[in-house]
């Protein structure tokens, strides 16, 4: 019997891109796939060799059909997680584009009823209050104020099938240990 993995999808966030690094590191059996821009800025911030160091299965952007997608079809994978996750991949994955591997990987994951667990940075509704902070390159930190259009994007999102829209870091990881819990919990009653 094939044991299923774990695909984790990276885009190029900056914002939660350490937390999101830090929860990773402690799973096993995942593959992770890292969005052009993902590759870029990992670099870009300094954690390449910590991602390198996780011993997981890297794929990259590098094909116009993102062949990597076609393990979803094989049944290879129990869940998608993709985070962190930009504006830009919320709006495409909400109007249904497919056009690069992370938004590739949501449709099929959709196509084969495969649950994803999307992490968006834009959640927070902006007022004059109240500001997110992120971390830039070089340690900067930068205040982000999300758009109507943003969090219009994240709330289409979450009306889509198998989709569960993680609206903070703590709702990442509590969305996806009750996830990881379900599939331990399928798998040990089919090995009663």
């Amino acid at each position: 019997m094939l044991e299923q993995r774990l695909a984790w999808a990276i885009t190029g966030s900056g914002h939660f891109l350490s937390e999101s690094l830090a929860l990773l590191a402690q799973l096993k059996n995942v593959d992770v796939f890292l969005s052009r821009a993902a590759a870029e800025i990992i670099k870009q911030y300094g954690y390449q060799a910590q991602l390198d160091a996780m011993g997981h299965k890297i794929y990259q952007d590098k094909t116009a059909s993102s062949v990597p997608v076609e393990l979803f079809y094989e049944g290879k994978y129990h869940t998608l997680v993709v985070a962190p996750a930009t504006s830009n991949t919320i709006a495409k994955m909400a109007y249904g584009f497919s056009d690069s591997l992370v938004t590739n990987l949501y449709a099929q994951a959709g196509k084969t009823r495969v649950p994803s667990i999307i992490f968006a940075c834009d959640t927070v509704p902006e007022s004059e209050d109240f500001s997110l902070e992120s971390v830039a390159p070089r340690d900067n930190i930068v205040k982000v104020f999300p758009r109507k259009i943003d969090l219009e994007n994240v709330a289409k999102l979450a009306t889509f099938e198998h989709t569960k829209i993680a609206e903070s870091f703590s709702c990442l990881q509590e969305a996806l240990f009750t996830r990881l819990a379900e599939v331990r919990s399928r798998v040990d009653t089919k090995n009663a």
